[in-house]
């Protein structure tokens, strides 16, 4: 399988940098509300289609076909204050909660990118064919609409300290995207900057999320000095604010529920479940279709190895390891092509899609746990594809990087 991995090589200092970001101008657009999106991956197609209606609304940058066009659109906005570039370099003290319950904060900043793994570890390979699209998306647009989430495990606690603190302040910027309420503040002072970073020279760093777009600014970057030498960055020390840590389910609209039950018998065993889906435990997964589902478990040693042939061995352990390369590639011949497979991250959405007669077969995957994708990452060792979901993601738009401003 093509992948953008690089070699774990001698530790590198994180550097997270405080930049000018670009933010919408409240005073004239109104409420971010209206203008900001979920994160790339958890938006559908019609809805982005939708969302892109309204003449300022950042999926329109976002999911944009032609990234030179919507780079000009995007000169537009800065040109008629739509949008406008913060005066001073900051970092950002970023919160997302529901109700009063603080779910997620962190800093959004510049990271510089280390070219061979170092602190940050990335936990997940990729797709060549993505990451050529991802980087020729940020190329023609020369912007980043979301961070990377970065998780890391206990910082310094003056950091949090002053992050506190900093929250006591007006917000810069107030959105609500869904249940979640997102609020942002800018810290400019040089002695607050200090005490937010002190603590990361020390540690590693998690890629949690935007895999893709890591590895896309690891392509563009070239000599030193390269403006994708560094990334649009969320870090956030989860054991302050945990990150939650969910599966990613497989929906194949051209696989037939009970042939492919059939067949992973021959690999796996397969008991039917008579009162239909439900949530898989660990070391299961589960084939759902046409309101029938089957539990899969004990898959054949043999074939396993045979399947994962050329992959880390530790891979035998893994859900989307079992799922992907035993079932999907070795046993039901589903390609390994865009589109073949459809990802959800909502089980009850996977579940519901292939309900229906003649609507295809969904596997379900337990979640594993943060410690196992630390302990895999710190390894080496890399996940499959479309292994984890970490959340709650930062939404986009509301603090974006562009390059090439004066």
């Amino acid at each position: 399988m093509p992948t953008f991995a690089e070699p774990i090589a001698k530790p590198t200092p994180l550097q997270l940098r405080p930049f000018r970001a670009v933010r919408y101008d409240t005073d004239r657009v109104g409420d971010l509300t209206d203008l900001l999106a979920p994160p790339y991956d958890d938006l559908g197609a019609t809805r982005a289609r939708e969302l892109r209606r309204h003449p300022h609304h950042v999926a329109r940058l976002l999911y944009a076909d032609a990234p030179q066009a919507a780079a000009r659109e995007l000169g537009r906005w800065l040109r008629r204050g739509v949008l406008r570039r913060d005066e001073r370099p900051a970092l950002y003290v970023y919160q997302q909660q529901r109700g009063a319950r603080i779910l997620q904060r962190g800093l959004i900043g510049d990271l510089v990118l280390p070219r061979h793994g170092g602190q940050l570890l990335p936990h997940e390979d990729v797709s060549a064919h993505v990451v050529r699209q991802r980087a020729g998306h940020m190329a023609g647009l020369r912007a980043q609409l979301e961070p990377l989430l970065v998780a890391c495990r206990g910082a310094e606690s003056t950091a949090a300290q002053v992050a506190e603190h900093v929250t006591r302040r007006a917000p810069v910027a107030v959105a609500r995207v869904g249940e979640l309420t997102h609020r942002l503040w800018a810290c400019e002072d040089a002695t607050e900057l200090s005490l937010l970073t002190s603590g990361l020279s020390t540690g590693k760093a998690l890629i949690a999320d935007g895999h893709h777009r890591h590895a896309a600014c690891l392509h563009l970057s070239g000599d030193a000095g390269s403006p994708w030498d560094s990334s649009l960055t969320l870090l956030v020390d989860t054991t302050t604010y945990p990150l939650q840590l969910s599966a990613i389910h497989r929906v194949m609209t051209g696989l037939e529920p009970e042939k492919a039950a059939k067949a992973a018998s021959e690999v796996a065993r397969v008991l039917p479940l008579p009162t239909g889906p439900r949530p898989p435990e660990p070391g299961e997964l589960v084939l759902t279709g046409a309101e029938q589902a089957w539990t899969i478990t004990d898959p054949d040693p043999l074939a396993l190895h045979e399947a994962l042939a050329g992959h880390p061995s530790r891979w035998a352990q893994l859900p989307a390891a079992v799922s992907d390369h035993l079932l999907l590639r070795h046993t039901w011949s589903v390609p390994d092509l865009p589109g073949a497979v459809t990802y959800v991250h909502d089980l009850p959405q996977a579940t519901a899609a292939v309900a229906g007669p003649d609507s295809g077969s969904a596997l379900l995957l337990p979640a594993i746990s943060e410690d196992t994708v630390w302990e895999l990452a710190g390894a080496g060792v890399r996940l499959p594809r479309k292994s984890t979901s970490f959340g709650p993601k930062p939404t986009a738009g509301l603090a974006m990087r562009v390059l090439g401003l004066s």
